[in-house]
């Protein structure tokens, strides 16, 4: 897919990886880029069409779709995290709130968007993913789970999509530099490197963007003998 002349929306556009989407896509010359974000008021790009879009809210995700009914690309953007184990006492609601979030929203917008991206000649989901789809160390529970969740409905959205042309890619990535990673004390990809490599992947019609180092030796680790999900021995 081709950014020039395209109608972009993207979810949790008001800060981080949302924000520098955003601009990269103006920078790359897209006709019209919709941005969504809980408070519109926090929308800083010019030249954006900001949305009020609460993901996890179906009345906003409707509005939204009749408003951008000339959408050629929806960016899946919006998510949270939260650190803690699966053992931990509030596991169980600190889940089902990630979950609707970076799993319900993302299948809420999918759903809303697909007749529209189908309308306007088949154009592309971008859905933001991890590295945490593949490994799950505890520390991110949750949160690592619901992006397992989200990889494999990106994958079969990929199938359901097919024959109406729309093109289907899931992003993943380690650490970013980011409000959402600013108590991790580890090395970080800033937002407009790992965008730049998302958007090139997209208008290479790519299925997949690893975009950064570690996640590319993460998948590679899948098929080792000792998986790259299961602990490494020291």
């Amino acid at each position: 897919m081709k950014i020039e002349n395209s109608v972009a929306l993207v979810t949790g556009a008001n800060r981080g990886i949302g924000l520098a989407f955003a601009r990269e896509l103006l920078a790359r010359g897209a006709r019209k880029v919709y941005v969504g974000a809980r408070n519109p008021e926090t929308v800083t790009p010019a030249g954006v069409q900001a949305l009020r879009l609460d993901v996890n809210n179906p009345q906003d995700v409707a509005a939204a779709a009749a408003l951008a009914s000339d959408v050629t690309l929806v960016v899946n953007n919006a998510g949270i995290a939260q650190v803690g184990g699966f053992l931990a006492a509030d596991s169980e609601e600190v889940a089902r709130q990630i979950f609707e979030t970076n799993f319900f929203a993302v299948l809420r917008m999918s759903k809303a968007f697909a007749p529209i991206l189908k309308a306007n000649g088949g154009g592309a989901l971008l859905n933001v993913l991890s590295v945490a789809s593949w490994v799950n160390g505890g520390d991110l529970a949750a949160y690592s789970a619901s992006k397992s969740a989200a990889w494999s409905l990106t994958n079969a959205l990929r199938h359901e999509l097919s024959a109406q042309k729309t093109q289907v890619l899931a992003l993943h990535m380690a650490y970013v530099d980011t409000d959402l990673t600013r108590g991790f004390d580890v090395p970080k990809t800033s937002p407009e490197d790992i965008v730049k490599r998302a958007l090139d992947g997209l208008e290479s019609n790519l299925d997949e963007v690893l975009a950064d180092e570690l996640t590319q030796q993460v998948k590679l680790g899948m098929t080792a003998p000792r998986p790259s999900y299961l602990p490494q021995v020291a």
